[in-house]
């Protein structure tokens, strides 16, 4: 038996505060004198028992505490009563827990009791399910997952949130002192480490809480058998991570009383797992055959893998997959197997596996090598953002690239015969039963690591080589190559730490350049433009002497990182180094195009550009193209004009991706599209886009990408509504965008929080945004986006009453916008610029500029554009006293407006008409008797008033004077019987009508 007072836990524990609670529940009513059970399940090493000592120490103060811990002397009811006469029977047992807890509550507490003999278990079940009401006892169980408690109520452990985890990490390595509660899975304190004062390394953070997984002993253990310099990042990381031993065993422990059938067809599962993709579990057709080869009963093997037998809980089945119940009990299934059957195991798997061929191969992807995060795919003048295209942009440049991996120099010949055949899982399978290095196995793995196989699975054997390789150089390649797949996969947590493990070595590896190409490409996705401007520049100059491919692809990622950024110089000094000798026709006039509009050669850039549009007009719409091929050419079509191109192709692109791949690319091909539906009007389109992207760009790991999605929402909801979505979008664009110097959405959030503002009639704050972006100065816009924005500068300008004020700005800005409008074929930019001419024409020709805008709509089309110019005519007909004429504009702008979802909008339009003399449909709720009394535009008025408006500001707002405005303001009073604005406020507040 085990008191009470040797059970410490002095800190809570990290990540259980909901388990806490129902613990604190069942303490409660035990106090109030109804007791009960509860049986904690978990995996081992997730906190079972810390979570019942964190029970014994809340307990302790009220009554007593009977506590039987996991030592092998302390399993059975003799643990928790002493020797006595006839304790192991359910009633006598029951009745000894009651006797304890007559005077004061009683907490009893038995940790592993699965591994308790069968009759003490059953009698530990039986008394826990007598317990109840009146009981004054109450029986706290942690137990794997066993028959006899089957029935008790059930609490099962999880792991541990990212956020959990990520802080017992830090108390672990010293640097999170402040953080409440902290246990590691023992219930203890964790100590600190000797040696390590600062933070740690963030790419050695990410690998242990990735090889943890949630577990907080794993994390201890692993944390615990690193060095301070390994921590800190000043050294590799072992390959493989040491400290799961413990874990490991544990988990295994349940392995020596299953039966030889059971055991022997789990490690043939665990086994069959090494080749997969994580969480793809084991072919069962494969363990089919493997069990049948090894000589396991054929009725045991189909009512495993297809009916409905039991493994003890290790085997769950999905389809033809077979999973494990948790991930680390197959680690612990082959660690805890003699070397010499693991070895053999995974040699009938390989055979197995060359025998049929690679089924995975078979179905994969087809067509090269597909392109990466990126592609040069947006210079010129609309705002879409250059995707690099990772130098697979350059294989389909290229019919001389066949799409496949170079092999990195130093790379032993690949020996010949039957075995080079074998494919990518068998030899997989051979590196796992290999016993040491082996040059020739690495090799060949090397080489089959390639297309049609998934980036993630590359990445893997990649890996695996590397491990199989002595020579420090190729050793160091190699995990760098392994790392740009993981990157390509989506996981760029992972291609950090296998760059981390190049080490020293990647100054003197066999393939130079290629980890700093890597860091390049991981900066662009994750990191500040400039960073990975300069990475990917010294990569490039390193790449080029032997790998002509990735130095394109480094030089078209530095491209994009300038053109990010605003920097035309870069951009041009990148595309500059590109040696268009091995490339086709169609990529060299997509680079010369690009390069001649950035240097102020527009006419020739166009023609150059429209070069590169005919091959991908001429070729059927299949998903054969590249990606990036077809990325290029829709960002060509965006610095044309030409917006209804740019959607067929980025549709064309994105089917591209999600049928080639890679991972990496989905986000910015999301992008690309929503980015042209937004162009050309498609705004419901572009936001279904836009969120798809989001969610892409956060599961790969690519927060750029989420900055830039960000600020198409926030464009999106701009017109769209409502305001509250676009000022978050609009915030986390800018948030994200200032510290990596993302200039190019840093524009598109300000122009889209202006347009919002243009929306609620807030002109004045529209033009203060926008002013900065579209004039001259260390403030203005990307170079892509400030032509876009001067349409809405002009409208908030002169609606705000700064006509006169900034005169020569207004026409300066209305002049370039003519440039650009007469270079472009985009169709709404005569459209806009005549409405620009009509809001700063005087009187007498601001009726035939109005209507050359509308007639320039009618050829051009799109609702929510033409609506803005008619919005704009009607209100400045009413001005005039025109208040008949004013109605048709008016009325037409409402019906656009709600046509194509734009609420605020039209919600400014209503408002418009009922000024008007038309009481067109209300947008807002209805109000009661008491404003209804009111004029439209005296209702109009007072929620102006009641928003917080000055007298100046509503006159701005609406188009009045600011005499007409307080004359109004006056009678509002006086029909509400109020005196004060603060009333009024107080009238149409939440509360009001």
């Amino acid at each position: 038996m085990t008191s009470s007072t040797t059970v410490h836990s002095p800190l809570r524990l990290y990540g259980r505060s909901g388990e806490l609670a129902i613990l604190d529940g069942l303490l409660a009513r035990l106090w109030q004198g109804d007791g009960g059970a509860l049986v904690l399940t978990a995996p081992p090493g997730l906190g079972r028992s810390a979570l019942l000592r964190e029970a014994a120490t809340t307990h302790r103060p009220r009554g007593p505490v009977l506590y039987a811990t996991a030592a092998p002397d302390e399993r059975g009811p003799h643990a928790l009563l002493g020797p006595a006469p006839g304790p192991g029977t359910p009633e006598a047992l029951l009745a000894r827990l009651r006797e304890r807890g007559a005077a004061r509550p009683l907490l009893v507490c038995a940790d592993d009791a699965h591994a308790w003999d069968p009759a003490s278990r059953t009698a530990l079940a039986l008394a826990a399910r007598r317990l109840g009401p009146g009981s004054r006892v109450a029986l706290l169980i942690a137990a794997d997952d066993d028959p006899a408690f089957a029935g008790l109520p059930a609490l099962r452990l999880g792991p541990l949130d990212e956020d959990a985890a990520a802080a017992l990490l830090d108390r672990l390595a010293g640097g999170g002192e402040g953080v409440p509660g902290g246990a590691d899975g023992s219930g203890r304190r964790p100590p600190r480490l000797p040696g390590v004062t600062g933070g740690l390394d963030p790419v050695v953070r990410a690998e242990l809480l990735r090889e943890a997984a949630g577990n907080p002993r794993l994390l201890t253990g692993l944390t615990r058998r690193l060095t301070p310099d390994q921590l800190a990042g000043r050294t590799p990381l072992p390959c493989p991570l040491p400290g799961a031993e413990g874990v490991l065993a544990a988990h295994a422990d349940r392995l020596d009383g299953l039966p030889a059938h059971t055991r022997a067809l789990l490690l043939l599962a665990a086994a069959a797992q090494e080749h997969e993709p994580a969480g793809a579990g084991a072919d069962a057709l494969l363990l089919l055959r493997a069990g049948t080869r090894t000589g396991l009963p054929r009725d045991f093997l189909d009512g495993v893998l297809f009916g409905s037998a039991a493994t003890e809980g290790f085997l769950q089945r999905a389809g033809s997959r077979v999973h494990f119940s948790h991930p680390l009990f197959a680690r612990a299934v082959l660690h805890h197997a003699p070397p010499a059957r693991r070895r053999a195991t995974h040699e009938l798997l390989a055979a197995l596996l060359a025998e049929t061929g690679d089924r995975a191969a078979a179905s994969a992807p087809t067509g090269g090598h597909p392109a990466s995060p990126g592609a040069p795919v947006r210079s010129g003048e609309g705002p879409a953002r250059p995707a690099h295209p990772d130098a697979r942009a350059a294989s389909s440049a290229s019919p001389a690239h066949s799409g496949d991996r170079p092999a990195l120099p130093g790379t032993p010949a690949e020996p010949s015969g039957d075995r080079d055949a074998l494919p990518l899982a068998a030899l997989v399978q051979l590196s796992c039963a290999a016993p040491g290095p082996d040059a020739v196995l690495a090799a060949r793995l090397e080489a089959a690591a390639t297309a049609p196989y998934p980036h993630g699975e590359r990445s893997s054997a990649l890996c695996r080589a590397a491990a199989l390789t002595t020579d420090p150089p190729l050793r160091s390649a190699r995990f760098a190559a392994a790392a740009e797949q993981a990157a390509l996969a989506g996981d760029p947590d992972r291609a950090r730490a296998l760059l981390a493990r190049t080490g020293a070595a990647g100054e003197q590896s066999a393939s130079p350049g290629l980890a700093p190409y890597v860091h390049g490409l991981l900066a662009l996705r994750t990191g500040p433009a400039a960073d990975a401007h300069a990475a990917l520049i010294a990569a490039a100059a390193l790449l080029g002497r032997y790998d002509l491919r990735r130095a394109l692809d480094a030089l078209l990622g530095a491209a994009e990182a300038a053109w990010v950024a605003g920097d035309t110089r870069g951009y041009l000094e990148a595309m500059g180094r590109v040696d268009l000798t091995p490339y086709d026709r169609a990529f060299a006039s997509y680079r010369a195009g690009m390069c001649a509009v950035l240097a102020g050669r527009t006419a020739e850039g166009h023609e150059l550009l429209r070069r590169c549009l005919e091959p991908m007009s001429r070729a059927a719409p299949t998903t054969e193209t590249a990606p990036a091929a077809l990325l290029r050419a829709g960002v060509a079509a965006l610095v044309l004009g030409e917006v209804a191109a740019a959607c067929r192709t980025g549709a064309r692109a994105l089917a591209a991706v999600r049928t080639r791949g890679p991972d990496a690319l989905l986000p910015q091909a999301l992008e690309h599209l929503a980015y042209a539906e937004l162009r050309a009007g498609l705004h419901a389109g572009a936001r279904a886009h836009a969120l798809e992207g989001l969610h892409a760009a956060r599961r790969t790991g690519q927060p750029n990408s989420s900055v830039h999605l960000h600020a198409v929402l926030a464009l999106a909801a701009s017109v769209e509504g409502p305001a509250e979505a676009c000022a978050a979008h609009c915030d986390a664009a800018l948030a994200g965008a200032g510290p990596h110097g993302l200039a190019q959405p840093a524009t598109l959030a300000t122009w889209a929080r202006a347009r919002a503002d243009l929306a609620a009639g807030r002109s004045d704050e529209a033009a203060a945004r926008l002013g900065p972006l579209v004039r001259p100065g260390p403030r203005q816009g990307h170079f892509a986006a400030r032509m876009l924005a001067v349409p809405c500068y002009v409208e908030a300008a002169v609606l705000a009453g700064r006509g006169a004020e900034e005169a020569g700005e207004l026409h300066a800005a209305v002049a370039e916008f003519a440039g650009w409008t007469a270079r472009t074929a985009d169709p709404q930019a005569p459209a806009q610029l005549a409405r620009c001419h009509a809001l700063l024409a005087p009187a007498e020709e601001a009726d035939a500029r109005y209507a050359e805008a509308l007639a320039h709509h009618d050829r051009a089309g799109g609702d929510f554009e033409r609506a803005r110019t008619q919005l704009l005519y009607g209100q400045w007909l009413r001005r005039r006293r025109r208040t008949r004429e004013a109605r048709t504009p008016l009325r037409d702008a409402l019906v656009a407006f709600q046509r194509c979802s734009a609420r605020a909008w039209a919600e400014r339009a209503a408002g418009e008409l009922r000024a008007a003399g038309e009481q067109g449909p209300s947008v807002r709720p209805a109000t009661d008797g008491t404003l209804s009394a009111l004029t439209p535009q005296q209702q109009r008025i007072a929620r102006c008033v009641a928003e917080g408006a000055t007298n100046r500001e509503v006159a701005l707002r609406l188009s009045l004077s600011p005499r007409t405005v307080d004359h109004h303001l006056r009678n509002v009073f006086a029909a509400l019987g109020i005196r004060s604005r603060t009333e009024l406020a107080r009238l149409l507040g939440p509360e009001g009508p």
